[in-house]
């Protein structure tokens, strides 16, 4: 049965799947070529091949649906959300590794071993160059009126917004929250709309003049040579990291973790201790223009010029444990309505 579930799966097989030393497999919520440089490096490294098995949605319920014969070895997947969301659907298994332990901080990988971060992106607030002489923020003071009409966002139940307002939870409270959002809320300029690349359209177009966004969208932007348009955007704005006075900038990860029922579980091991190496950390982080978790591993030097980051310490468990509440509260005040003053 096993090899009816290889043969139906559309694994970007590489040349050296016959290796002596076997094989992992790979099921990526990451699109292949952001990693194929990452598992590269691994097989030339130990001589495992690695085939990829990419899906934009349906992950967990995949691997779930393959059962006791998923081919699955490790899951990489971009989000502590969907991280969670692995852990809890059953597909996950603990792993207790001292090696993996050691090049992850704790408050990037699950307590009980299910699930480790590999990078780090800020959610940040992208600014006018021209029209926001600031160059500190605060999230908290995204709700004061002087920003009333001037912010522009994505969709408030937006997976990367759930997790900066289950953080907001976290610090602060359910009541604070509340009313923060409803005080966010009434500063927008409209609806909340498009991704976060659109966002930085709107601020080149003078639509508004700040907005939520991840970091490494900056880099994709500034690099976009298949669509130079993306580039006049980047350079309309500068990034300002929230809370680098004091708590430090909320971030999400881009993570592993090892699939329940492994039929490659030692080449798995191998993988993911070599992904949370420094040298695999820095490759990767390059590719997506993140950052790595391992203290003191380089960034690229286009998410260098964005300036030092000073990422909250609150372990990512604690702000995930919010993240169903702030979808509440993003529903309550009517996020998604728009400014209603």
């Amino acid at each position: 049965m096993r090899a009816a579930l290889l043969a139906t799966v559309s694994f970007g097989m590489m040349a050296g799947a016959a290796f002596a030393d076997g094989e992992v497999n790979v099921y990526s919520y990451r699109q292949p070529e952001l990693i194929q440089p990452l598992l590269d490096e691994f097989t030339k490294e130990t001589g495992i091949a690695t085939n990829v098995l990419f899906l934009d949605k349906g992950l967990v319920e995949r691997i779930a649906a393959e059962g006791a014969n998923s081919p699955a070895d490790v899951i990489l997947t971009v989000d502590i959300g969907r991280l969670i969301e692995a852990k809890d659907g059953g597909v996950t298994q603990p792993l207790q590794n001292e090696t993996i332990n050691k090049d992850i901080p704790a408050q990037y990988r699950d307590p009980a071993g299910e699930w480790f971060g590999l990078t780090t992106r800020g959610r940040v607030v992208y600014a006018s160059k021209e029209r926001v002489p600031e160059t500190a923020i605060t999230y908290e003071e995204l709700a004061d009126p002087k920003w009333k009409g001037r912010i522009c966002v994505r969709d408030g139940q937006h997976s990367y917004n759930i997790g900066l307002f289950a953080s907001m939870i976290a610090h602060h409270g359910a009541e604070f929250t509340e009313k923060w959002l409803t005080g966010v809320k009434n500063n927008l300029v409209r609806k909340p709309d498009g991704n976060d690349r659109s966002q930085a359209k709107s601020i080149m177009s003078g639509e508004c003049d700040i907005a939520l966004g991840n970091t490494y969208y900056v880099g994709l932007m500034l690099t976009n040579d298949k669509d130079p348009e993306e580039k006049e955007w980047a350079a309309a704005i500068k990034v300002l990291f929230p809370n680098a006075a004091d708590r430090g900038t909320h971030v999400n990860i881009s993570g592993m973790a090892l699939a329940k029922n492994a039929p490659n579980k030692d080449n798995a091991v191998k993988l993911m201790e070599f992904l949370s190496s420094g040298k695999a950390q820095e490759i990767y982080a390059d590719q997506v223009f993140e950052y790595p978790v391992l203290p003191g591993a380089k960034v690229s030097d286009v998410v260098a010029s964005f300036g030092p980051i000073k990422p909250d310490t609150l372990p990512l468990v604690d702000i995930a444990a919010n993240r169903k509440l702030a979808s509440e509260l993003v529903d309550k005040v009517g996020f998604n309505d728009g400014p209603t003053q």
